[in-house]
């Protein structure tokens, strides 16, 4: 049933992985939903997107509610981060120059696609891009990671991927993000003080997570090789064509730049709303 997705006609490519420093998370996220909403009108064909964003940390609404929020955000920006707070659910995740995202983005029309069904392709998906390096990828909860969940994807134990979805107007988009190069112990280092900042000791309606640094790693750190951003693209496309499906490069269309402004607007509204008295003098 996951390959069943995979198996698209036509695959509308837009790569955003090489857009630089100036490319702000906020924008993926508006991005990612005016592509849901194209998606589902029947606007568009299946999407997969991918995108790179440079010294960022993505925030989940409950970590908003950390008892010293303020504090921790501040911290991060000290270290060189922009705080960018998405629309869905989730908790801290950390993207930088080593880090690659992948949407994969399905319209829900015809038929209903199950939770499981979107996270079980993009295991599919992954598993299927680093078989050739010989190694057999892991779906599971990794406990000690920053953003635990059911399907994160680890090597020998250790994560190095997570998985969300996000469901707008009849467009299904299941996101990942893959620690291609650089350390995962040093990203893990980072969430564990924001969450240590954040909390101070006291208890919280929410359960955050313990962070263990040493239970994360990077793809290059699992395959005991150098890994490139542009290496996992290759393999991306490859792995989507060997599915049969035509992939075709495409960008945002004029129709759809509508619904990109609401999105966008929303989102940072939201922002605005959400990190106020955290802002940096350089935010």
């Amino acid at each position: 049933m996951s390959h069943e997705l995979l198996r698209q006609p036509r695959w509308r490519v837009i790569d955003q992985s090489h857009l630089g420093p100036l490319f702000d998370a906020k924008q993926s996220f508006a991005i990612d939903d005016t592509l849901c909403t194209a998606v589902g009108a029947g606007c568009s064909d299946a999407v997969v997107r991918t995108w790179v964003h440079d010294d960022t940390i993505v925030l989940g609404i409950a970590d908003t509610k950390l008892p010293h929020f303020h504090e921790a955000v501040s911290f991060l920006h000290k270290e060189g981060y922009r705080v960018v707070v998405r629309n869905s659910g989730g908790l801290a995740v950390v993207l930088d120059s080593g880090v690659l995202n992948i949407s994969l983005i399905f319209p829900e029309a015809t038929r209903q696609i199950a939770i499981e069904q979107g996270y079980e392709a993009m295991y599919a998906l992954i598993a299927a891009m680093l078989a050739p390096y010989g190694v057999r990828v892991e779906a599971g909860e990794v406990v000690g990671s920053y953003c635990p969940g059911s399907y994160d994807l680890g090597i020998g134990g250790k994560k190095f991927a997570g998985i969300s979805q996000r469901r707008v107007r009849g467009g299904v988009a299941v996101q990942i993000y893959l620690c291609v190069d650089g350390s995962g112990a040093a990203r893990a280092e980072l969430i564990r003080r924001f969450y240590e900042l954040g909390r101070q000791g006291e208890k919280t309606k929410f359960a955050y997570p313990d962070v263990v640094p040493a239970v994360m790693a990077s793809l290059s750190e699992l395959l005991g090789c150098e890994l490139s951003i542009d290496e996992l693209l290759v393999a991306l496309w490859r792995t989507l064509q060997s599915f049969g499906g035509e992939l075709y490069s495409s960008a945002l269309e004029s129709g759809e730049w509508n619904w990109y402004e609401q999105y966008w607007a929303r989102i940072v509204e939201r922002n605005e709303t959400a990190l106020s008295g955290a802002l940096s003098a350089g935010e």
